[in-house]
């Protein structure tokens, strides 16, 4: 199977939400299924439903945690230089609004939009890597036409 790259505050993220998920949720979870089962009838009992859905939906997540990470490839960035890549956090100049844009490309698992963290599949950073300082990209999006220049690149 292919390695899964992450950063190492990606890394940890998931591995801090799988320890919450076993060590919290799901003990939770099975004293909420123990305690609904009390209550008698099970055909009719929506809390003992409700209950067995959500363990449904936290052992997937939790085979899901486990499956990426077994095969995550931890990788610093603050070791690496150059173009665009993996790690990167790019800061671009987008012509058409006169705005400064800063992203880190990162894996699918750890992309976060909202905090600037794109995915390594994306569009925009399959547009960045391999870029230099002082290029030029053209990015399509849903809304058009984009054109970046790269301002800075650096590995932190």
């Amino acid at each position: 199977m292919q390695k899964i790259p992450l950063t190492r505050s990606g890394f940890d993220k998931l591995d801090a939400e799988l320890k919450q998920l076993k060590s919290v949720e799901r003990p939770a979870i099975i004293r909420a299924i123990a305690e609904a089962r009390e209550h008698g009838d099970l055909s009719e009992n929506a809390e003992y439903h409700s209950a067995k859905e959500k363990q449904s939906f936290i052992e997937g997540r939790i085979k899901e945690l486990e499956g990426v990470m077994s095969l995550a490839e931890v990788i610093d960035p603050s070791k690496l230089s150059g173009a665009v890549k993996f790690g990167a956090t790019v800061v671009l100049y987008e012509e058409q609004t006169d705005s400064e844009k800063t992203f880190q490309i990162v894996g699918e698992y750890e992309a976060d939009i909202e905090s600037g963290r794109i995915n390594m599949k994306s569009p925009i950073a399959r547009a960045l890597i391999g870029k230099d300082e002082g290029d030029v990209v053209e990015v399509r999006t849903p809304g058009g036409e984009r054109t970046y220049e790269i301002v800075s690149i650096s590995f932190n």
